[in-house]
């Protein structure tokens, strides 16, 4: 069998860059070279080479993260020039970035969210307003953006501004929502029209990290990630549901994260990570793993689901047929 050339994106220019590339470093290792040529690319300084090489690529891996990678910017790109690409296209990616019009979805879907206002730059902030209307404590974050950068957890009014600031910082609108402590949980799906649920991951960080913030994420053995989630059945099941209807309702495929937090007997969806990321300790791969699913059969199953996209452009690839 003819192998097929990958273009593995990594790096960009958002905020979650050093991320990326760690997560690009460890999808490099882990694809198998007997079957692809595998070209990485850095968006940040080789979209001149990407365009150049687009003939040759049979399809693309984009290991981005954040506002031009993980928004549709790239995935449109790619639309362009007839490469297909694992994971959620322009409008899903787009959607999904955004966790106000995710939200919206959400709700529209049925789903349980946390109550929420959003703020754009430049209106103002009544702390007391807000803390009457949503309660204490509140979680400050940018609209768009991942890796729990610019998130803080506040439990004064005389706190908020502060937060309103360094979420700012990050985004020109920030959501504020209530902060509901219970017990953090993910579910992943793999699929485009047939979607197959993964093992739910529970997340406790240490005692030094309030919530599963960038530090925990990202520094090994600064978080416990248990899979299967010791939580019942029933709520697994339901856990599982959930993300299956958030994936659909953000208009997703290829795959898909979502988190949650499961407080008594309800659960509350947070946000969908489109491109989960793909370090030795994230969490897509570890489902995976629980699942019988090696990280390496993991990629060559979303190489594969990328190839299954129908769309007008990728009819030159001829893909079809080819696993």
């Amino acid at each position: 069998m003819k192998k097929l050339t990958i273009a593995l994106l990594s790096g960009g220019k958002s905020s979650e860059r050093e991320v990326s590339l760690k997560s690009g470093d460890h999808v490099y290792e882990a694809l198998d070279k007997e079957k692809y040529k595998v070209i990485r690319y850095d968006p940040k300084t080789e979209i001149n080479r990407l365009v150049a090489d687009a003939s040759k690529i049979d399809a693309g891996l984009i290991i981005l993260h954040g506002p031009f990678g993980e928004d549709g910017t790239v995935q449109g790109l790619l639309d362009l020039l007839g490469i297909p690409y694992q994971g959620t296209g322009v409008l899903g990616s787009a959607l999904a970035m955004n966790k106000i019009a995710a939200k919206k979805l959400y709700e529209k879907a049925g789903l349980p969210v946390p109550p929420y206002i959003a703020v754009n730059r430049g209106e103002e902030i009544d702390p007391e307003k807000i803390a009457n209307q949503l309660g204490l404590p509140l979680v400050v974050k940018p609209v768009q953006g991942g890796s729990s950068i610019g998130i803080s957890i506040i439990k004064s009014t005389q706190a908020l501004k502060n937060a309103a600031n360094i979420a700012f910082e990050q985004d020109d609108s920030i959501l504020i929502e209530t902060y509901i402590k219970g017990i953090e949980i993910t579910g992943s799906v793999i699929g485009n029209e047939k979607l197959k649920s993964l093992p739910i991951v529970e997340i406790i960080p240490n005692k030094e990290h309030e919530f599963f913030d960038y530090e925990a994420k990202y520094t090994a053995g600064l978080t416990q990630e248990i899979c299967p989630a010791r939580i019942s059945d029933d709520f697994t099941e339901k856990a599982q549901r959930y993300a299956k209807i958030a994936h659909s309702a953000l208009f997703c495929r290829g795959y898909s994260r979502t988190d949650m937090i499961l407080k008594d007997n309800d659960i509350y969806v947070l946000e969908t990570n489109t491109i989960p990321g793909m370090t030795p300790t994230s969490l897509l791969p570890l489902a995976a793993a629980t699942a019988g699913i090696s990280f390496s059969k993991l990629l060559d199953k979303l190489i594969e689901l990328s190839t299954q996209v129908s769309h007008p452009l990728y009819a030159t690839k001829a893909l079809k047929g080819r696993y």
